[in-house]
Order: structure tokens, then C-alpha cells, then sequence
């Protein structure tokens, strides 16, 4: 049953406040913009100070061997190096890793699942996913993932867990204990070199590795910029996110078919057309239409959430977001990363730019399936000067902290930062990427990605993106405090 826009409206009059504030994090922004009930143009005018309200560990010490900057008490690991680490089959660790998630793995172990998001011809790269055996889905792409099993004492294996997939870009763990990885393409076959149509979502089991053999891709969940997905383990709904422009993508809800059961390795078993696919569309309180989420320039914003179902799936002659009209879903630029938690989903919209309405350099928003709306929880103000350190722009990555708020991977100009963002509504940062790929003259940093916490919580995993680096931080984490 879809929320009216009489009911929203309706819901919206009865409550007031306790709509906006709907969702368990609260009202989250950024210290240096200061954006916590305020709106964008008023928070850039305040300035990027470094003031974190009180919370976080402290500043950033310098790495004296330049490539993560912690605080003090912090220190750091390299569990895999493209290029430098390799698999248990002798191959170098593959480039470019993206989205991450650990498991509990045998006798004490951690496992990780980690995407390495390359595009195109194989011949492109100096370090694609190894064409393992029984774990290609086609031949000629060069992304992938690997498995990395840690140890106590530092003993690191890594696998591979599936190859021959293209730009494996965000992913996402399920409730069964597996690993969706998702493709961020709508390459066909014949282009680029493919011999297999891509923009898919695989299922990969990080314990079981007959159980990746013969990959098949999970047509039902459609054929699109995939960036990530999370699952409703109450409902069964899978949510995903669509990274693309031209029109900007879409969020997506997968509702599976009467009968069926979620568990390991049941994906691959549905049919190409099984469940109903649909695209979101949202209306403000009084009923309105929302065409992109860069309308929202308040944190608390509150929409009602209605769905809409997808014509062809498979993307056969056009793309998904493409078959949509506007005035029929809800677009938004850059939509990334996210996290199940709090009985919702975390949703990234990483920056807008001239392809939406308005400009911003980033937003967090909650989805709620009960209530069926989406709130604004963190709004990042365009950042004046990428380049200095302090303020922070582009998320991600995303993961929900054990303790407390968010933890944030950066994606955006200039100087890159993991930064955490508290209940309250106060960020601070925990790392800073100080691995110079540009020169002297015209230094470059890497994106964060994959940032997530080990089963225990006593490790922080994170990777840089190029060229593909895993790294495990350790320290003295707390219970954040709320702020001021």
C-alpha cells in the first residue's frame, strides 16, 4: 500500500516536529559548515573552521611515511598493496579497491570481501582480478573481488571471489552473511571489449567458494549503474542506489516474490523477472512533487516516499532512469553509498552540481520502511577550497559506528579525509590520505572507500582507492559524545 500525499500531508499537520526528526541518528551535519537547522547559502557564508564541537580523538598527526594520518594513540596496518601483496595463487593483489565488508570467518578470523572497480578492456590495467577458474563471468572485463582473511598475529590470505565483472563499485553485505557486489556500467556486450552485457549485481560467499563458482548475475535486480545495495532483513526488500547523470540516477526498492526466502546462494535461483523492481518518487509535506533530492537544503527535510515501477528491468533498448518521464520518480545526483541500521537505510548523495537544481557537496538521508519517508540527516555546504585542510566534501562510503553516529569515506577535491559524524550533529576526523599521486607541484590524493568496522568493533578497515590499498586502523575508539 503506497503513502498518499494526503497522508503525508495529514501525518505531517498531527506531528510537526516529530516528523522532521524522524529516524533514531537525528539531525547530523558538518562542524566546519555548521548546517544542523540552518540552510545551505547561510552555513557556506559562516566559513570552514576546524572546530569540531568537542568530539573525535584530537587533530591529525602527520605519517612519517606519508600515506595515513591518525590521531594520537592511533596507528595503522596494510593488510593488501596492488601490486606489491598477492594472492594465494602467486597473482599480484588486484588495483582499485572500492566497497568492503567484513564477516566472522573460522577459528577467530576476520574475512573481508573488498571490489576492486575496474572498467573496461582488461588490457587497461596493470592489475585486474585474476581470471580464476570456474569464477569468470566474462573473460574480458577486469574487475572483480577478492576475499582477505586476517589472523591474529597479522597472517593475511587473500582469494579471489569472483572475476570478469566490471567497475564493482559500492556493494553491500547481507543479513545471510554473503557479499552483493554490484557493477557500475551499462556496458553490453560489444562494447568495450565485453562479451557479456553488464550492470549487474552478483552474489559472492566469502566462506564458500564452491558456492561462487559459475557466476550469475541476479537479472531481477535490473541492469544499471549499480553503486550499492542493503537489505530489509523485517521485509526482504533490497534498496540500491543508482550512480549516474544524464538524466541523475535513482533509488531503488527490489520486492521479492510471494513465497520466497532469502539465504545463501538464493538470489541466483530467481528467475530474470522475478519480484517488481521500482523507482522511488517523493513529495514534500504539503503534497508537492519533488523531482531531486538537491531541492533539500535544510537538515531535518522530511519527504513522503512513494514507488514506482520500472518498465524493463534489463534495459534492453533504453537505460533504466531513462524510461521515466519527468514528474514520474525522484532523481538525485551521485547517489553512493549506504548502510542498513537503526531499521532503515543510509543514503549517500555525494555532491550536486550544474545537473541538478541545486548545488551542494554532499547529503546523508534516512529511509524509513515503516514510516515510508526519507529524512536529511547530514548536508555538506559546496566546500570553497578543496585543497585546505579543515572542511570536508564528497561522501561515499558509509558505515553506522558502534560508537555512535556515522563513519564517512571522502570522495571529493583536493585533500581526502575518513570522517565521523555524531548523533548530535558534530563531525570530526579520524584519517587523512597523505599518499601524493600527482607531483610535488600538483599534488592528488585518492578517495577513501570501503569503510567499515571488523565483527568486534575494534577495527577500523578502510581502503585508498588508487592504487589499492587496504588498511586496518586501530586505537583507543569511545563512545562519542553528543556535542554542543
Amino acid at each position: 500500500m503506497s503513502l498518499t500525499r494526503r497522508d503525508f500531508a495529514s501525518r505531517s499537520a498531527l506531528t510537526g516536529a516529530g516528523v522532521v526528526l524522524a529516524g533514531s541518528v537525528g539531525a547530523l551535519a558538518t562542524a566546519p559548515q555548521a548546517l544542523a537547522s540552518t540552510d545551505t547559502e547561510s552555513a557556506e557564508a559562516r566559513g570552514h573552521g576546524h572546530d569540531h564541537g568537542g568530539v573525535g580523538y584530537g587533530p591529525l598527526v602527520p605519517d612519517p611515511d606519508g600515506i595515513l594520518a591518525l590521531p594520537a594513540g592511533f596507528r595503522y596496518d596494510i593488510v593488501t598493496y596492488s601490486g606489491r601483496t598477492k594472492l594465494e595463487t602467486g597473482e599480484y593483489t588486484p588495483s582499485n579497491h572500492d566497497g568492503t565488508a567484513t564477516f566472522e570467518g573460522p577459528r577467530g578470523a576476520t574475512l573481508l570481501v573488498n571490489n576492486h572497480e575496474l572498467g573496461g578492456p582488461r588490457a587497461k590495467w596493470d592489475h585486474p582480478v585474476p581470471l580464476t577458474e570456474g569464477l569468470v563471468y566474462d573473460p574480458a572485463a577486469a574487475g572483480g573481488c577478492t576475499v582477505v582473511e586476517v589472523r591474529r598475529g597479522g597472517h593475511v590470505a587473500e582469494w579471489v571471489g569472483i572475476a570478469g565483472t566490471a567497475t564493482n563499485c559500492a556493494g553491500g553485505s547481507t543479513p545471510w552473511g554473503t557479499w552483493l557486489t554490484c557493477e557500475e556500467t551499462e556496458d553490453k556486450a560489444g562494447k568495450n571489449g565485453m562479451t557479456k552485457d553488464h550492470g549487474y549485481v552478483f552474489e559472492v560467499d566469502p566462506e564458500d567458494r564452491r558456492a561462487n563458482r559459475d557466476p550469475k548475475p541476479v537479472k531481477a535486480l535490473g541492469r544499471y549503474a549499480h553503486e550499492a545495495v542493503v537489505v530489509d532483513p523485517k521485509r526482504g526488500h533490497l534498496y540500491l542506489t543508482e550512480d549516474a547523470s544524464g538524466p541523475n540516477g535513482l533509488f531503488y526498492r527490489w520486492t521479492p516474490p510471494e513465497g520466497f526466502r532469502h539465504g545463501r546462494g538464493r538470489l541466483r535461483t530467481l528467475a530474470d523477472d522475478a519480484g517488481v523492481l521500482e523507482a522511488f518518487k517523493c513529495f514534500d509535506s504539503g503534497g508537492k512533487f519533488v523531482d531531486d533530492l538537491s531541492r533539500a537544503t535544510k537538515t531535518g527535510t522530511v519527504y513522503g516516499v512513494d514507488w514506482v515501477e520500472v518498465p524493463d528491468r534489463d534495459a534492453k533498448t533504453t537505460s533504466v532512469r531513462k524510461q521515466f518521464t519527468d514528474g514520474q520518480v525522484t532523481r538525485a545526483r551521485k547517489l553512493e553509498g549506504m548502510w542498513w541500521a537503526d531499521g532503515g537505510a543510509y543514503v549517500v548523495s555525494s555532491f550536486a552540481r550544474d545537473e541538478s537544481p541545486r548545488p551542494h557537496d554532499g547529503q546523508v538521508w534516512f529511509y524509513d520502511p515503516k514510516r515510508r519517508t526519507l529524512t536529511l540527516k547530514v548536508l555538506l555546504g559546496v566546500n570553497p577550497d578543496p585543497s585546505a585542510d579543515g572542511a570536508f566534501d564528497g561522501p561515499d562510503n558509509i558505515t553506522v559506528s558502534p560508537y555512535g553516529g556515522l563513519v564517512i569515506a571522502e570522495d571529493g577535491e583536493g585533500v581526502q579525509h575518513l570522517f565521523g559524524a555524531t548523533d548530535s550533529g558534530r563531525t570530526y576526523p579520524i584519517a587523512r590520505n597523505e599518499l601524493n599521486i600527482g607531483s610535488e607541484e600538483e599534488p592528488e590524493y585518492s578517495e577513501f572507500t570501503g569503510v567499515t568496522f571488523s565483527p568486534d568493533g575494534r577495527t577500523l578497515y578502510a581502503n585508498i582507492q588508487t592504487p589499492g590499498i587496504m588498511l586496518a586502523i586501530t586505537g583507543p575508539w569511545k563512545r562519542q559524545k553528543r556535542g554542543n
